[in-house]
């Protein structure tokens, strides 16, 4: 992979006048680099291509579980209370009678 500071390190500091030659150096050292570096950008891109799907499944799953706990908060609801639930409240109010 070819180093960035390299490549030509007077363009920095001053305004080049290039000859054709060197401009067409310049070009291929360019090319060069470019070309280096293209095998790790793309597996950079898959990387964070696969990070993005991984993301979205789990929002997806968050999601899902989310409407599933909705779903069951309101069928209890709509069933009224339990059999313990009466229980408990019979249980309160008779200790409740027994103090007064």
């Amino acid at each position: 992979m070819a180093d960035v500071k390299n490549l030509n390190p007077d363009l920095q500091d001053k305004d080049p006048q290039m000859s054709p030659e060197e401009m067409a150096q310049r070009r291929e050292e360019i090319t060069k680099f470019y070309k280096d570096n293209i095998p790790h950008l793309t597996a950079q891109a898959e990387y964070e291509e696969l990070l993005a799907t991984i993301d979205k499944a789990r929002a997806e799953r968050l999601q899902a579980q989310l409407f599933l706990a909705q779903a069951a908060a309101a069928q209890k609801e709509s069933e009224g209370p339990t059999q313990d639930e009466k229980d408990f409240k019979a249980a309160m109010e008779k200790a409740a009678s027994n103090v007064e």
